[in-house]
C-alpha cells in the first residue's frame, strides 16, 4: 500500500515522533520511552514515517538512529500555503472591523 505524507502526520503518535526526532536523531527504543505503548507499536510507526520518506535511517555500531527529514514537510506546507493566505486575509479584515469599532467607541 502505498502511503503519503498525510497519512503519516494524521495519527497523533507518529506527529509525536516527528516532534521528538525534529529536535534529535534516535533509536527506537530511546522513542519508545516517550511513550505508553510497546516497542512494536512505535516500530510500526517508525516504519510508516520511513515508508513516507519523513524520517531516515542510519546505522550507527549496533544501532539504527532515525532522523527527521523537514524537506518532505514542504509537501503539507505547500498544501496549506493558500489556506494560510486565506486566513491571514480573514484575520486582517477582522483586525480592521475591530479598529473601526474601537475608534467609533472612542469616538462616542
Amino acid at each position: 500500500m502505498r502511503r503519503d505524507v498525510f497519512q503519516a502526520i494524521a495519527d497523533p503518535t507518529r506527529r509525536a515522533i516527528l516532534t521528538l526526532i525534529a529536535l534529535q536523531a534516535m533509536t527506537p527504543n530511546a522513542l519508545a520511552e516517550h511513550f505508553d505503548t510497546s516497542r512494536q507499536a512505535v516500530s510500526k510507526h517508525i516504519k510508516i514515517l520511513t515508508e513516507c520518506q519523513l524520517v531516515s535511517q542510519e546505522q550507527q555500531g549496533r544501532e539504527i538512529y532515525y532522523h527527521f527529514n523537514p524537506q518532505k514537510m514542504k509537501e503539507v506546507a505547500d498544501w496549506l500555503a493558500p489556506f494560510q493566505k486565506m486566513w491571514e486575509e480573514r484575520f486582517d479584515r477582522l483586525d480592521n472591523i475591530l479598529e473601526i469599532l474601537k475608534t467609533e467607541k472612542n469616538g462616542k
